[in-house]
């Protein structure tokens, strides 16, 4: 019979399409994650992946049996976490994924609290872009995620939404910009905005933040984090959109630039997300409550 463990070393190449990074994430080596999937093609009598010296390509059954396999794996962790509620009080750790444009700027604030309720719980973290944790969350990698909507959401999936987060102009001194402490969805008219690489959510959040406008992106540079962007536009490269939760909780102390409220735009909404087969649904949103009040207290 195909065990859970073949199950998540095809979940794995699936999701990377290449063996050393799935052997990885799966904590064994190349060879043993080979061997595996070997053996399971051999029972199952198909062809998941098409191998060369170079490259992987999934099988179309590949993909199917993959996204099968994913289903399986969350509920079988969720069989073990019912077992594990009905022995203990509470849970003993949590594997909590967060996107980078969040994580950063709200756990370490909101973590004392956690640790006085619950002492006796390890949170491991991961930081993830969007759709890896969907992933990770719907093949029972990750317990709980926390992001930023709107995206498409996966059926099998319940939300708690902890608060709005609106955003601010980063300008440089110098700019027409720099001396209006409030700015409008028509000041950026014609302006190209510096922004994250895609892949991150707020990138397309912030193009799509002001209704009625079509904000455009200079293509000529992508940032990978929020730290980056702030100092490109301290140097005066550009202009660019902050979620107002990244500055309050400091990330542009210290830099020379000025910040404008943008009047009128449509925050991205932060969100707490997990299985709705889960065992621990009371838990995630008492979580939740707590990540609010952090927030609030901000």
């Amino acid at each position: 019979m195909t065990t859970l463990r073949q199950m998540r070393f095809l979940v794995a190449l699936a999701d990377t399409t290449n063996f050393s990074r799935a052997a990885e994430i799966c904590n064994v080596t190349q060879s043993t994650l080979s061997t595996g999937l070997k053996e399971m093609e051999a029972r199952l009598g198909v062809q998941v992946a098409e191998r060369s010296t170079h490259s992987v390509l999934m099988t179309s059954i590949g993909m199917a049996l993959a996204e099968r396999a994913r289903e399986i794996l969350a509920k079988a962790a969720d069989f073990e976490a019912a077992a594990h509620a009905e022995t203990s009080v509470g849970m003993t750790q949590l594997r909590l994924g967060v996107i980078p444009t969040v994580g950063p700027f709200l756990l370490p604030r909101a973590l004392p609290s956690l640790r006085d309720t619950w002492p006796k719980m390890k949170i491991y973290l991961r930081e993830e872009l969007t759709e890896s944790l969907l992933h990770g969350l719907t093949d029972g990698r990750l317990d709980l995620i926390l992001i930023a909507l709107p995206h498409d959401l996966p059926p099998q999936v319940e939300t708690m939404l902890l608060f709005k987060d609106d955003y601010s102009l980063a300008t440089p001194r110098a700019h027409p910009l720099a001396n209006l402490s409030r700015v409008e969805g028509t000041d950026l008219a014609g302006r190209r905005l510096l922004l994250l690489e895609r892949g991150h959510c707020l990138q397309k959040h912030a193009l799509s933040s002001v209704p009625g406008v079509a904000l455009e992106e200079d293509e000529s540079f992508s940032a990978t984090s929020l730290p980056t962007l702030v100092s490109m536009v301290e140097e005066g490269i550009g202009v660019t959109l902050l979620p107002n939760l990244a500055i309050d909780a400091g990330l542009t102390a210290g830099h020379d630039l000025h910040l404008s409220n943008l009047e009128g735009a449509t925050p991205r909404q932060i969100v707490l997300v997990w299985r709705k087969s889960s065992a621990h649904s009371d838990i995630f949103r008492r979580f939740g409550e707590n990540l609010r009040r952090s927030r609030d207290r901000a």
